[in-house]
């Protein structure tokens, strides 16, 4: 008899992007909450920095699971400002 994954056959796995800072910045604008659900290439969330805007997108589609910035806040280089959850699928991509 073959073995279930835990929590059984109907759980699916679930995998994170973290959404990071690339520059040091001030988050101008959060344009999602938690819970909401993105399309690869959504935007996140708008920096500003030298008076530029700059939008942060998503790689990859899913609920936002977490939001760690607001509006005003300073974020340094790598920063995690929000992670996009999604089920895996064949071959460990993210569906």
């Amino acid at each position: 008899m073959a073995s279930q994954p835990k929590g059984g056959p109907n759980e699916r796995n679930i995998v994170a992007e973290e959404v990071r800072a690339e520059m040091v910045a001030n988050v101008w604008k959060v344009v999602v909450s938690q819970g909401d659900s993105v399309e690869e290439g959504d935007t996140l969330v708008i920096l500003e920095s030298m008076k530029m805007e700059i939008p942060v997108v998503t790689e990859s589609a899913g609920p936002v699971g977490e939001l760690k910035v607001g509006e005003g806040d300073v974020v340094q280089e790598g920063d995690v400002m929000g992670v996009i959850e999604g089920p895996v699928g064949l071959f460990g991509r993210i569906l």
